[in-house]
């Protein structure tokens, strides 16, 4: 699959509609919404109970999902949100007091009120101050102390883009018997992720921005090593070996980690999910990546151009993301400027974030910078 032929699945794209908002929620594509509809129509005319349809797009999705982050599909739970991912990693760990978890000053609250809830149980939480909006893996494995159990970082900053070195940490963290935990929402789907090169021992990552799913889906990624460590806090009738014998009671947990799939999944996200990554298949995972930072890079030297500085500019190319963000003078009359030409984009903690994906290109990002110089010479 080429660019413009990715562009065409995209609808609002011929409604002169500019959407540079990937890192906040994706844009329904039409094999997605046709799926749905086809989906619909089959429960409401016909196939209303078909569990095993759902079955088959359910093993083949997170066979996908498996390629795409390097991973055993048996080591993968879909879940509802990154949140709920955490939290399942910060209330199934056996805690005592005066054990330690190290996060930053920068994170996502996602990422940061789950281990905080561990105060209860005596578990003191060190924050890494960032520097110049920036907490690298160097900065982070400088503080770790001896009662230092568990890291949790985003693969990349929500706010700056940075994109941490998770190879670095993951290697310190393994060689240190240290839990890395990521949180991967504002990369994965952006930029390759692989839980092996990385040494990632616990993944949580919702599907409905860079990766084009949808809202109320997510999945988590953890290490049969790790899964030995955990205890589920909550457990369902589909936790258990023996789920459909329904009357046994076995309590025999699951090895897997289908563990943490209780209940009824989201059937809904995952055949949208499951029609999304078969996009980024066919227009090739490595590709994304390199469209991605083409794109942010471009994008970053027009900015500078017409004098806008950037978050991070100072930092190697390395480590960008699909995030860009700056700051002008009367930032919310510039954010409904852009919305008024129908660029979308967001705007968070006083800063405009703009986050292109793969099929956006050069001209469109032409006629977003040339948008913020006209907005900003009319206030010369």
């Amino acid at each position: 699959m080429k660019k413009e032929q990715a562009r065409q699945l995209f609808p609002f794209i011929k409604n002169g509609i500019i959407y540079f908002n990937h890192a906040s929620t994706a844009p329904v594509s039409i094999p997605v919404r046709e799926s749905l509809c086809d989906l619909l129509k089959e429960k409401s005319e016909s196939k209303i109970d078909d569990y095993h349809s759902f079955l088959k797009v359910y093993e083949e999705t997170k066979n996908l999902l498996a390629e795409f982050i390097n991973a055993n599909p048996d080591r993968i739970a879909f879940i509802d949100n990154t949140s709920n991912g955490l939290n399942i990693l910060a209330s199934g760990m056996e805690w005592k007091s005066g054990d330690r978890i190290l996060l930053n000053d920068i994170e996502f609250p996602a990422n940061v009120y789950p281990f905080l809830n561990l105060k209860k149980f005596g578990v003191e939480v060190d924050f890494v101050k960032a520097k110049d909006g920036i907490v690298t893996a160097e900065d982070l494995i400088e503080n770790i102390k001896p009662e230092t159990r568990l890291i949790s970082v985003s693969f990349v900053q929500f706010l700056s883009g940075y994109k941490i070195d998770l190879e670095v940490l993951g290697k310190f963290c393994r060689d240190k018997n240290v839990i890395l935990s990521v949180d991967g929402i504002q990369g994965i789907g952006a930029i390759n992720f692989d839980v092996q090169k990385f040494n990632v021992d616990f993944l949580s990552c919702g599907t409905q921005k860079w990766l084009f799913g949808a809202q109320g889906l997510a999945f988590i990624y953890l290490t049969e090593e790790l899964q030995r460590k955990i205890n589920p806090a909550y457990l369902g009738w589909l936790s258990f070996e023996d789920a459909w014998d329904l009357l046994n009671y076995s309590m025999k947990l699951k090895s897997n980690a289908n563990v943490f799939q209780g209940g009824t999944l989201n059937t809904f996200g995952i055949y949208a999910f499951n029609t999304s990554v078969k996009i980024f298949k066919q227009f090739g995972f490595e590709r994304i990546e390199e469209n991605v930072i083409s794109n942010t890079k471009y994008l970053r030297r027009r900015l500078n151009e017409i004098g806008v500085n950037c978050l991070i500019d100072e930092v190697s190319d390395e480590y960008y993301s699909g995030i860009t963000t700056f700051r002008t003078d009367d930032i919310e009359k510039l954010f409904k400027f852009l919305e008024d030409k129908k660029i979308v984009c967001s705007l968070r903690e006083g800063y405009i974030r703009l986050s292109p994906h793969f099929y956006n290109t050069f001209d469109e990002i032409d006629f977003v910078v040339n948008s913020i110089k006209e907005f900003i010479n009319k206030k010369v």
